[in-house]
């Protein structure tokens, strides 16, 4: 199965308002899939939907390859964290685990089963005499995606996991969730609007603004479309790139506002300059530009990001 989750114009209406319209979201079995949009933008509003809590108004999607009632057979194989994580403050991370088992039917007392949920978040060393109402913020993220955990799903929805977390709560997550797909082979969506963390772990990103996606890429795109790149724009593209060739120089694209992007020897751009004017070929700029996923996001949703 090459896709764990495809969305067909997924669409959900409120008092005749879109939160989301005509989603077709395409997500592979083992990656980890960054959805990235301001507040308000429709991330929650399709997390709801594809983990059954809120129906959809139009549009239909499917998970592990089934749809209708043959997938709602199959959402116990799915993980979710929406919001906060809903932890009873007072009793300890092993026993807010326990309590979800036996609501869930789980038999946790085999294989120390509670003890290997809080090992793969790393809150293995947490007191069991410590309520969840003293852990820090980043240590309830983490048991909260260890409630996700329970069951042993194979896809786990995670809406904002790192929304409020100090810098070291957020490189505790983002360890979690590498360790999950890393080490499990677990499938993860995750919501955010801190791009630079989702551009260290995510393998595909779609990007929603105002309730539509506008993009979708994996991480291999994106580093074709990002990064730094060496810009050219000439009167001829055609006759650089093929007197780029002639110098060693292959790796190039024409990008969409027609200028030439090398991906290769970026502190070689004398060189190139040299060889187009040799050329005679009009050189109007060359450049070494660098695009985060950031600046991409901004360009495609032509605006500022507000967090």
């Amino acid at each position: 199965m090459e896709y764990i989750l495809e969305t067909h114009d997924l669409t959900k209406t409120y008092k005749k308002k879109d939160a989301c319209r005509d989603i077709n979201i395409s997500m592979r079995e083992g990656e980890i899939y960054g959805l990235i949009g301001r507040n308000g933008a429709g991330k929650t509003t399709i997390m709801r939907m594809i983990s059954g809590l809120s129906a959809p108004t139009k549009g239909s999607y499917s998970l592990f390859g089934k749809e209708g009632a043959a997938m709602r057979k199959m959402m116990n194989k799915v993980g979710v964290l929406i919001e906060h994580p809903g932890l009873y403050p007072k009793f300890s991370a092993k026993d807010n685990l326990r309590i979800k088992c036996i609501a869930m039917g789980i038999d946790y007392k085999k294989n120390n089963y509670l003890d290997g949920l809080l090992k793969l978040v790393g809150l293995e060393n947490v007191s069991d005499k410590k309520g969840a109402g003293e852990f820090s913020l980043g240590m309830r993220q983490r048991l909260g995606i260890a409630l996700a955990l329970i069951g042993d799903p194979s896809l786990i929805i995670l809406d904002e996991p790192i929304n409020g977390l100090d810098p070291q709560g957020i490189v505790e997550v983002r360890h979690t969730l590498e360790r999950l797909r890393n080490e499990k082979g677990m499938t993860i969506m995750i919501s955010s609007h801190i791009l630079d963390e989702l551009g260290k772990i995510a393998d595909s990103y779609g990007i929603i603004h105002e309730g539509r996606l506008l993009d979708q890429f994996t991480a291999a795109e994106l580093g074709r479309r990002c990064g730094q790149y060496v810009s050219i724009r000439t009167n001829d593209n055609s006759l650089a790139v093929s007197t780029l060739r002639k110098i060693g120089i292959t790796q190039t694209d024409i990008d969409d506002n027609g200028l030439i992007r090398v991906n290769e020897q970026l502190d070689n751009t004398p060189a190139m300059a040299r060889a187009i004017i040799g050329a005679k070929i009009e050189l109007h700029e060359i450049f070494v530009k660098n695009v985060s996923l950031e600046d991409y996001y901004l360009n495609v949703t032509g605006g500022e990001h507000n967090g």
